[in-house]
């Protein structure tokens, strides 16, 4: 029986995707002999500044929907797409809508308390949670078939390098902001660089755990904890550093092209740069959970090889009736819908490395962005795309909720992968639990 029918056979009991991991490795249900248990991934893709409505939601429900003009590069993909509108970030607190749209979009959560000031609301600081790619990596390693090198990957292209809760998504932690790789070339040296007399590093790891033993008996338990932060920061590079001696790579790096610099007009190019990168890296199975960040809320790129000279922000504000800002920001979003098709391709048109279909057979890429439309400012309707069957949801259909919290989402993708969280974030904004009508 081969694995696609061993899973329309579960389905056909009534049984969700959510439940797949666990009862795939059944000796009962015949599933054990599957010892090669497929190789689920998950990429978070963002854009900044919210959408046209009206040039990106469809109009129709359920299989029978037609993408819009923003959406249309999409159109090969069609029945490998779910667009799920009706999504709400319902995240208060600190914060302008900017700074809670961007650092509670993954986190769920609240921010801190803080002295960072924007808009016309109070200041704030970091997301008090980690974010779902976090707590689905986390969930990962801590299995040993499913732990990888890094555990996830975090991506991006023209990422300012501030940081503040306007240029963070991904959170290892309550106040753990991680910083994604917006330099292509140092993506590469961080996959594929050569370890440096890997001894020498060993021995130096060796005698930081040994002093961190020596010294913990005469502290406090306040600086026993973070001792112990930095036991584990010790531990994470030894396995790194085990993992990258012995790795074998399924497929070879990418050639990339050199003396690309890091400035707004190459945008395209880095986009492209590491895209490639990714693909490759999931594809020697360096993670399962990847993010790729482009610019950032309130990002004010500008995108001059479309012809538009103007700030990506600064036009998200312009009134509904300027008909050429309007046109301009449709332009913006099916570029960025472009970079997604172009990743969506490179995952179908790469062959999983056991021989069992492609990667996007196995990957879901999620594209959504911090405001539902950028003028008004708006948490409701957040952008949701979600593109492939890494995920085992049921594609080729466009879901419309009612104002559903994005928590109920990241809930569904975590028990996607076999982890079955009761809540994620804020419980307040959980509900019954995962979000319906997915599977």
């Amino acid at each position: 029986m081969s694995r696609l029918t061993r899973r329309e056979f579960v389905r056909n009991m009534g049984v969700s995707s959510a439940a797949l991991p666990l009862l795939m490795n059944l000796p009962s249900l015949g599933m054990a002999a599957a010892s090669d248990l497929r190789k689920q991934r998950m990429i978070v893709m963002f854009s900044p500044n919210g959408i046209i409505p009206d040039a990106y939601w469809p109009d129709q429900k359920g299989a029978d929907f037609q993408l819009k003009e923003i959406m249309k590069p999409l159109e090969p993909y069609k029945n490998q797409t779910m667009v799920i509108k009706g999504v709400s970030d319902r995240v208060r607190g600190d914060g302008d809508s900017h700074m809670r749209g961007m650092s509670c979009l993954l986190t769920g959560i609240e921010l801190f308390p803080g002295n960072i000031q924007g808009g016309s609301h109070t200041p704030a600081g970091w997301a008090s949670g980690l974010s779902i790619d976090q707590e689905i990596k986390r969930y990962l390693q801590a299995q040993e078939a499913t732990r990888t090198r890094f555990g996830s990957l975090e991506f991006g292209v023209n990422v300012p390098d501030r940081a503040n809760p306007w240029t963070r998504m991904v959170y290892a932690g309550p106040n753990k902001p991680v910083a994604p790789i917006d330099d292509p070339y140092r993506m590469f040296e961080k996959l594929y660089g050569q370890v440096k007399d890997r001894e020498s590093l060993q021995s130096v790891l060796d005698k930081v755990r040994l002093d961190l033993k020596r010294v913990e008996r005469f502290v406090s338990s306040e600086d026993k904890q973070r001792l112990e932060e930095h036991a584990a920061f010790v531990r994470q590079m030894e396995q790194e550093l085990k993992s990258a001696g012995e790795e074998k790579l399924a497929l070879e790096a990418p050639v990339q092209e050199a003396g690309v610099q890091l400035k707004n007009d190459n945008m395209p190019t880095i986009s492209k740069m590491q895209m490639d990168l990714l693909v490759n890296s999931l594809a020697n199975d360096m993670a399962r959970v990847a993010t790729l960040q482009y610019t950032n809320s309130v990002g004010v790129a500008r995108m001059k090889w479309l012809g538009v000279d103007d700030s990506h922000h600064e036009l998200s504000h312009k009134p509904d009736s300027d008909a050429d800002a309007k046109e301009k920001l449709i332009k913006i979003n099916t570029w960025f819908c472009e970079q997604l098709a172009y990743l969506v391709k490179k995952l179908d048109e790469t062959p999983e490395p056991d021989g069992n279909g492609s990667m996007l057979d196995n990957t879901t890429v999620i594209w959504t962005n911090e405001l539902g439309k950028g003028n008004s400012h708006t948490l409701d309707d957040v952008p949701l795309v979600l593109v492939g069957g890494g995920l085992g949801f049921k594609m080729g259909q466009s879901i419309q909720v009612k104002k559903q919290p994005h928590n109920r989402l990241w809930l569904s993708c975590a028990h996607a992968f076999g982890h079955h969280l009761e809540t994620f974030g804020n419980p307040d904004f959980c509900g019954s639990g995962a979000l319906a009508g997915l599977t």
